[in-house]
């Protein structure tokens, strides 16, 4: 995990409360040259920690004196540095020089996304509005630099909750008057975001540009992603619901199921993998403190004799094999093979050769794991130390 040198960044504490081991995770500004940020308001840093209490790393967002923890996704960068970091997709939006021709609108094979992918997006914030709009809040910062994207397609809401922090008014009696406020703003902000990634450019959402935004769209895009984005940038006299935005998502939302039940199953056979690839860890580890243990309770031939001999021969068997020309034999798969069937205890027989080739022993792997367990549990006595 990245260090930091501390004589070189005085501004950054060594420990937060719980957390040790800041790391920052943007720029830090000299001292003479901090300024707000465009959604907070507030001079704000933001730095990866370790929490002593469980060891788990964690992002810390601090927030002039109010520090804000949440998970930590390593690798996951922002909707606004995948997407809208690229001055040039904003060329259809500039105003053109004196005798200039209006720029033809980009196709989507020139730049602009496609829309299964803004669809997947719409699918993934539209639910995580419906979560938080469902339990009766909102959620205020559906902003590109908020929203984080770890692997391919998969989104996550960042820095929810710091406005009611932020803007928590002690002397108010009642909080959610203005929460249906908040949750209409958080639709228009969802349309905001949907447009700008139809138009492949944060500058298609400024007043100024949204017609020409919206014949971008009309051109490049279906009518349902034109419907909706309309729905959605325009305020109606009754209260909307995200829930309102379903049927114009209708069956691409199976696509998403159908995706999401897929990775499901990737990342469970990758799951087993590490659960067999942990037993096998375990076995090697245990092996690892019984073989070439220099002393036991005061027995420097504790490893060489008795059951601990059995196991030193079988380490042999595992790793240190030749060919018939003296060369070392590496094969994995005969490695796994044997330290499973020494966890399963199976009724095989194996032939065991001493280093000095003068004697063969034949056991059994079941022989094999009674020794294996007695040994460890033997050692473990002895670290444990007298009751």
């Amino acid at each position: 995990m990245a260090q930091l040198d501390q004589s070189e960044n005085t501004g950054v504490p060594s420990e937060v409360d719980s957390y040790h081991s800041l790391f920052p995770l943007e720029p830090v500004p000299p001292p003479n040259r901090l300024q707000k940020t465009s959604n907070f308001s507030y001079i704000t840093s933001c730095y990866k920690a370790v929490n002593s209490k469980d060891d788990l790393p964690y992002c810390l967002r601090r927030i002039h004196a109010l520090v804000f923890s949440y998970d930590f996704h390593a690798g996951a960068e922002t909707m606004f540095s995948r997407h809208f970091n690229d001055p040039a997709a904003d060329s259809y939006f500039t105003k053109r020089k004196w005798g200039q021709h209006e720029p033809p609108p980009p196709r989507q094979h020139a730049g602009l996304l496609p829309e299964s992918l803004i669809w997947a997006y719409i699918v993934q914030l539209s639910s995580a509005l419906r979560t938080i709009h469902t339990a009766g809040l909102a959620c205020r910062v559906m902003d590109p630099s908020k929203i984080l994207i770890t692997g391919k397609t998969r989104l996550r809401v960042n820095c929810v909750g710091v406005f009611d922090v932020l803007t928590f008014d002690n002397s108010q009696t009642n909080h959610v008057t203005l929460m249906p406020q908040y949750q209409q703003a958080d639709l228009i902000s969802l349309g905001k975001v949907v447009l700008a990634l139809a138009c492949n450019s944060l500058a298609g959402i400024q007043r100024e540009n949204l017609q020409k935004a919206m014949e971008l769209v009309s051109i490049n895009y279906s009518s349902d992603l034109k419907n909706l984005i309309l729905y959605l940038l325009t305020e109606q006299s009754r209260l909307r619901s995200v829930n309102d935005i379903m049927p114009m998502i209708g069956a691409r939302f199976y696509t998403q199921l159908d995706a999401s039940q897929m990775r499901n199953d990737v990342i469970e056979e990758d799951l087993a993998k590490e659960v067999q690839n942990g037993r096998l860890f375990r076995l090697l580890a245990k092996l690892g403190t019984i073989n070439e243990r220099p002393e036991f309770q005061k027995d420097h031939t504790w490893s060489e004799t008795g059951d601990r001999y059995l196991l030193k021969l079988f380490r042999d068997h595992l790793f240190h094999q030749v060919t018939d020309a003296g060369t070392p034999w590496i094969d994995l798969s005969h490695i796994v093979s044997c330290l499973n069937k020494l966890d399963a205890g199976v009724p095989e027989k194996i032939s065991l050769v001493s280093r000095d080739e003068k004697s063969v022993l034949v056991v059994t792997y079941s022989d094999l794991k009674r020794c294996f367990d007695s040994t460890f549990q033997e050692l473990q006595q002895a670290a444990a130390g007298p009751l």
